[in-house]
């Protein structure tokens, strides 16, 4: 048995952004984001579900799963697998967009509901801090006290889950689980919530048509070699680093 690796963009929009996906994103969301007692997700419509003619022209190493929640809150996620140069800008800047594009020329501005830009990356963004999971709204900065939840920014950080499947307390973890490490699964775990076990059922190769496994396989491809470029130029910078530093002593 075999898994798709949810960390590629073509797996986690088929996991969660396909037609039947919904009940799946709502029980992850309910589990990642921090909604007080009451206030879970009971509800919500993908936007742009998975396609997969659509998503053969892509080159990014990301895609994005847009969903409106019953109190018509936006929630945009994001698997981003390599940091870049302005990532942390175009989240933010893709968030205000969404939030002011709400609006046509004439509408009132109280009309304007909330967006949630939740972002699962795998690589360490915020290096001096041990938290998972980041929240970022607009606050005062002096006493912290709220201007406004209506744009959210939350980070999920892959690379700092390092439970192992027996260390899984919870359906927080069993979704973490999931999303880090089912591309290494070589068997369905045993007692898992309802819709993580259709997570790992929907990922699950065998039931794969041969464009699928292809595109999947292609898309891995990439994400490699551009994986291997970064270290590349990581060790050419070093090694042209440690020549200066030579020819300086010398001198």
């Amino acid at each position: 048995m075999k898994f798709l690796d949810v960390r590629t963009d073509f797996a986690f929009k088929k996991v969660f952004g396909s037609e039947d996906s919904k009940p799946r994103l709502i029980s992850f969301l309910n589990a990642v984001l921090d909604f007080a007692d009451g206030c879970e997700i009971i509800d919500l419509k993908i936007i742009d579900p998975y396609n997969i003619p659509k998503l053969k022209g892509m080159k990014d190493t990301f895609v994005d799963v847009k969903a409106q929640l019953a109190d018509k809150t936006t929630v945009i996620i994001e698997m981003q697998v390599l940091n870049h140069p302005g990532f942390e800008k175009r989240v933010l800047y893709n968030a205000a967009k969404n939030y002011s594009m709400q609006l046509v020329k004439g509408e009132r501005f109280d009309l304007l509901k909330p967006v949630i830009a939740l972002n699962i990356v795998n690589f360490e963004m915020f290096e001096d801090s041990k938290q998972m999971i980041s929240a970022f709204k607009m606050i005062n900065k002096h006493d912290f006290t709220d201007y406004s939840d209506d744009i959210e920014l939350i980070f999920i950080e892959l690379r700092k889950f390092t439970k192992t499947l027996e260390q899984c307390e919870g359906i927080q973890d069993d979704w973490l689980f999931f999303v880090k490490n089912a591309g290494d699964m070589t068997k369905m775990p045993k007692n898992l919530p309802p819709q993580v076990n259709s997570a790992y059922e929907v990922s699950n190769e065998a039931g794969m048509t041969t464009e699928e496994l292809e595109l999947q396989y292609k898309k891995k491809e990439w994400i490699a070699i551009q994986t291997g470029s970064l270290v590349m130029a990581e060790q050419i910078g070093e090694a042209r680093g440690e020549l200066k530093g030579k020819e300086f002593g010398a001198i």
